[in-house]
């Protein structure tokens, strides 16, 4: 595992790579498990320390049943809804507190549809559109980085 210590605006990241599979990176912020598409794949043969958590992969993901749960929702989920909607993405990173809105359910732009906590804070998060929910791609407790997709709004 590789760590890195960041500093962001002023504050300060501890950064652990913990599995890098391709261009699929899982790592730990400050604590918290994150998985990160890298724009292109790490070159094993340039960091070959990269290539040895792979072989542990199997084995985390059997001792941990929450993680496989949230590993294998996020990044299929999220490519099919991009083009089923308005997509209402993550402003920053956080966990998912609470899900106002159902499947199928009207909203107008400027409903609060969810609730998302960063650095210790609620954050509303708001539909962007009017429209009928078309998919919910996330649960109360699912972590999630700036950009993922949370929902879409048909």
């Amino acid at each position: 595992m590789n760590k890195y210590q960041y500093k962001v605006k002023g504050v300060d990241y501890e950064v652990e790579i913990a599995e890098v599979e391709g261009n699929i990176a899982k790592v730990n912020v400050n604590g918290i498990p994150f998985e990160v598409e890298l724009q292109k794949p790490i070159n094993a043969a340039k960091h070959p320390t990269m290539t040895a958590p792979k072989v542990q992969a199997p084995q985390s993901a059997a001792a941990k049943p929450d993680a496989p749960q949230t590993a294998t929702e996020t990044p299929a989920a999220q490519p099919a809804a991009a083009g089923a909607g308005h997509a209402i993405k993550a402003p920053l990173p956080g966990t998912i507190t609470d899900i106002r809105v159902e499947l199928g359910q009207q909203v107008n732009a400027g409903d609060i549809v969810l609730v998302l906590e960063a650095m210790k804070m609620q954050n509303n998060i708001e539909a962007e559109a009017t429209g009928k929910i078309a998919s919910i791609l996330v649960k109360p407790g699912d972590t999630v980085m700036e950009g993922s997709v949370l929902l879409t709004i048909g």
